[in-house]
């Protein structure tokens, strides 16, 4: 096949899923800003681009659209190295930083694949994965924010996000004009202002992405995700599609009326009751009993997340969550 086996075809497929993965990290450093200007908003839209069908689809092109780069990525490789040695993607006269970059775009690209890793340890596989699994653990798979309170909380993350995007900046610097170069448009004029629009394309999306790092470990250290009112109640409205689903659509509407200090006092005081040897014994043959008490106890374990050197609040439990034999 064509696109496979000769040179002028690996390159235009690498072209093609190179310009495609420029336009996934210039909207992925978007939402960032979106993250950091308006958070609320933030996870909204990754509630948006859950487990639904077309964020699905979406995911599963990029991985595609990544694995293909990578595969051929590899297999330029070993062709240029058979050729040329270690001398990859040469043209005359490039400036000795996108000389430095042609040779090692092998090598950034591990790192880059490595941070992509972490990344998608730390997010994807915490948000979209559990929702694909259907598994409700302790944070919402919607609460972008607390997975960014939870990553950048840790003094490694953005050491290792920092690193990951000057690799990234080596990587498209080159990338970005090369990928016109591979499918002929190699002119002496436009050539040069290619390499200026990359490296100001670049730069930029890269210093952007720095910036929010650091925002980000700032603002999660300060514990803002956690305490922010509006984030809170946001929070909280994110519990009741599982409340709904659990208890029935009156709790729901008690957890989703209820202002926040009030649905956390609610929560406590259904888990003591739930907790009671009695309330146990009396619900020991309610097939139902345990996926509630589960999900109660993860409630409250969210709220303790977001207990910063607070109290518990009093019991208060409304009616419709009562246990029977209260």
């Amino acid at each position: 096949m064509w696109l496979s086996n000769s040179s002028v075809g690996r390159k235009f497929i690498m072209a093609l899923t190179g310009a495609c993965l420029v336009l996934f990290v210039t909207f992925h450093c978007l939402m960032n800003a979106i993250a950091i200007c308006w958070p609320a908003a933030y996870n909204s839209v990754c509630e948006f681009l859950g487990a639904n069908w077309y964020a699905l689809i979406a995911s599963a092109g990029l991985a595609v659209l990544i694995i293909l780069h990578i595969i051929y990525a590899m297999m330029l490789t070993v062709q240029n190295r058979k050729a040329r040695g270690n001398d990859r993607y040469a043209i005359s006269r490039r400036p000795k930083t996108v000389e430095w970059s042609s040779q090692n775009m092998f090598v950034l690209g591990v790192v880059i694949l490595a941070f992509l890793a972490v990344h998608m340890i730390q997010f994807w596989a915490k948000m979209q994965l559990q929702e694909i699994r259907g598994v409700h653990d302790v944070l919402p798979p919607a609460a972008g924010t607390l997975f960014i309170q939870e990553a950048f909380s840790q003094v490694w993350t953005p050491i290792v996000y920092i690193i990951g995007f000057i690799a990234l900046w080596f990587h498209l610097n080159h990338g970005f004009w090369s990928m016109f170069q591979s499918v002929g448009w190699d002119s002496t004029v436009w050539i040069p202002r290619l390499k200026k629009i990359a490296l100001w394309w670049t730069s930029i999306v890269v210093l952007l992405f720095i910036a929010q790092a650091i925002v980000f470990t700032v603002k999660a250290n300060d514990n803002y995700y956690k305490t922010d009112p509006t984030l809170r109640m946001q929070y909280k409205e994110m519990l009741v599609p599982m409340f709904e689903k659990d208890f029935g659509p009156d709790a729901a509407q008690a957890i989703n009326a209820a202002p926040y200090e009030q649905m956390e006092q609610m929560m406590r005081g259904t888990l003591s009751q739930m907790e009671n040897p009695e309330a146990q014994a009396y619900f020991q043959n309610d097939p139902e009993f345990p996926k509630r008490y589960e999900c109660v106890k993860n409630t409250v374990a969210l709220l303790d997340y977001l207990s910063v050197d607070e109290a518990p609040a009093a019991d208060i439990v409304p009616n419709n969550m009562q246990s029977p034999n209260k």
